[in-house]
């Protein structure tokens, strides 16, 4: 069996259970190889699969029950970055892209960031990527995913200009110390709670990541009205909003002095809200 009947017989596997059957199976197959997809498919496709059937075909066992694909690589890219990620985190979608974008354009070169809901550190660290002389904190509930922010921080060589922090914006005094910034990012908790989800995010994903009330907005509502004293003058907090949420969010906004445009993402949802 070549490397290419190997893939060929994994998709139709995976078919099933995945939209993106073939595309996993040539991820999967590329990891265990220890190439780039796309050299695989220039020069390892007809090499004998063999030697790495086992590791494949335990990889694709847990995609067809629903494993994402990032976490059986370990790593998500996202804004042109590797990001490493656990079950510990959510993993970084294309969506939020639409976040970073805005964060970039608006951003001054010197901002001092602030990213709630940190995670994988994504947002903060494509921030400070893109903007050499930016600093910034990461704050998350939880230490096991502000250890993975801490690492891809440090593999990304940002180590130096961002710092992540354990607390949670529903704990009285949770921002005392912190100061204002000039952005301030949050793609914060905001599916309902009862939200029909597909079972790779369900069942792989940290649920107090996901879900945030009846409605999905119990967060929105916690952290609007803190806002006025993590902003510097002329700062901007930018949040991610479902599709359907954007008129529910910007009422709240409104209601506590905010100013509020709305970007799409490249499917032309209501991804980011924009707050002054």
């Amino acid at each position: 069996m070549t490397v290419a009947d190997a893939i060929r017989t994994a998709a139709e596997h995976l078919s099933t259970t995945s939209d993106t059957a073939r595309l996993d199976a040539e991820l999967l197959m590329a990891n265990v190889l220890g190439v780039s997809r796309s050299l695989m498919l220039l020069t390892r496709m007809r090499d004998e699969a063999e030697p790495h059937l086992a590791v494949f075909e335990n990889l694709v066992s847990r995609r067809a029950v629903c494993e994402p694909v990032a976490h059986l690589l370990g790593v998500q890219e996202f804004f042109g970055l590797e990001f490493a990620v656990t079950p510990d985190t959510l993993i970084p979608r294309g969506d939020s892209e639409t976040m970073v974008q805005a964060a970039l354009d608006a951003a001054p070169a010197d901002a001092r960031v602030l990213d709630m809901g940190t995670g994988s550190g994504a947002l903060l660290l494509a921030v400070l990527h893109h903007c050499p002389s930016a600093t910034g904190i990461g704050i998350d509930s939880s230490a096991a995913a502000l250890d993975i922010a801490a690492a891809n921080c440090k593999r990304l060589g940002l180590a130096g200009r961002a710092q992540f922090l354990r607390a949670s914006w529903l704990e009285e005094g949770w921002a005392d110390r912190l100061g204002a910034f000039d952005l301030v990012l949050c793609n914060p908790p905001y599916v309902e709670t009862d939200a029909v989800l597909d079972p790779d995010v369900r069942d792989y994903e940290p649920a107090a990541a996901l879900f945030a009330g009846p409605d999905g907005l119990d967060d929105y509502r916690a952290i609007v009205p803190q806002l006025g004293k993590l902003l510097a003058p002329g700062g901007l907090a930018i949040f991610e909003i479902g599709a359907t949420q954007e008129e529910a969010v910007t009422g709240l906004a409104r209601d506590s002095g905010f100013a509020v445009t709305m970007r799409r993402d490249l499917a032309g949802r209501p991804r980011a809200l924009l707050l002054r």
